[in-house]
């Protein structure tokens, strides 16, 4: 269904239900549809209301090609220099969609649990309206501090490159699958028939490459920006990040716990930069407690 949030049309899926609420925010250029069903009804099951959504820019929500878009090269070579990076907006105004969209549902609160650049928004969220958040579980994420170790260097050339202009959907899909099999998660098994078949399923729900560059702007905008904040965060928070993730490596999880006052920080064993159906359950060992404890009045 559509909202209108902070001005504009979000994409929105509600699991419904009377518990407490949990708003789910993806990644870099992803889908609602990244997250895993599994994960969804895992915690559903447990009782809570699950909510997702598009970010801006991707799937069905609202695109912005008519704001001026800099030469992602060059403000590449701006950020390696240490100077600011322009983008046509930032991750505060896609935190403040959030939060819009819970306005639009009518909810106060909310666990919100950020995934990638999600986690990035999800800070935002948290240091922006602290009353508004509460848990905070970062995955796989950054304080987005300068100095911090970077992709490994094949990874990151990966993810620039540009997208084909011929053979169709079965060349893009060949294109985001060779991203996708270098960030996998090394301890679980890697399920190409079904990561093909995911990926068709976001691209015949829709395909929008200039909106990946803006978000990859507005990522680059906010480093050693959002660190000097994250001591804000007064909401319980939860730091999750995989010992074997090549895009956002384990020390700038490591960081982000170390900046966000009483945070937890857990490593898991084997985790990449993605979420396999192996690893599910043990992210619900995690997450599930630390909710309930913070809903019990506990947090740990």
């Amino acid at each position: 269904m559509k909202v209108q949030a902070n001005g504009i049309s979000l994409e929105v899926e509600d699991s419904g239900g009377s518990g407490p609420a949990v708003l789910l925010v993806m990644g870099l250029g992803m889908q609602l549809i990244a997250w895993p069903e599994a994960f969804v009804q895992g915690l559903a099951g447990a009782g809570y209301r699950v909510l997702r959504h598009d970010n801006r820019d991707v799937g069905l929500s609202q695109y912005f090609d008519e704001l001026p878009t800099p030469g992602l090269m060059w403000q590449a070579l701006r950020q390696k220099m240490g100077l600011p990076v322009r983008a046509p907006y930032g991750l505060d105004d896609m935190a403040r969609d959030a939060l819009g969209l819970l306005d639009a549902l009518g909810i106060e609160q909310a666990h919100v649990i950020g995934a990638s650049m999600g986690g990035m928004i999800a800070q935002r969220m948290a240091i922006a309206e602290p009353t508004r958040v509460r848990s905070l579980v970062s995955v796989m994420s950054s304080s987005g501090a300068r100095g911090l170790p970077e992709a490994r260097q094949d990874v990151g050339l990966a993810l620039l490159s540009r997208p084909p202009r011929q053979g169709g959907q079965a060349a893009l899909v060949e294109h985001s699958l060779s991203l996708v099999r270098l960030i996998a998660s090394p301890g679980y098994p890697f399920d190409e028939a079904a990561t093909r078949e995911r990926l068709a399923a976001a691209l015949d729900r829709a395909y929008h490459p200039a909106g990946l560059v803006r978000q990859i702007l507005a990522i680059g905008a906010d480093t050693g920006v959002r660190d000097a904040l994250l001591p804000r965060i007064s909401s319980p928070t939860l730091v999750l990040h995989g010992d074997g993730d090549v895009l956002v490596p384990i020390e700038c999880g490591r960081d982000t716990a170390r900046r966000i006052p009483g945070a937890r920080f857990e490593a898991i064993a084997g985790m990449g930069h993605d979420l396999p159906a192996g690893l599910l359950p043990v992210l619900l060992s995690h997450i599930l407690p630390f909710f309930q404890a913070v809903d019990a009045g506990n947090p740990p």
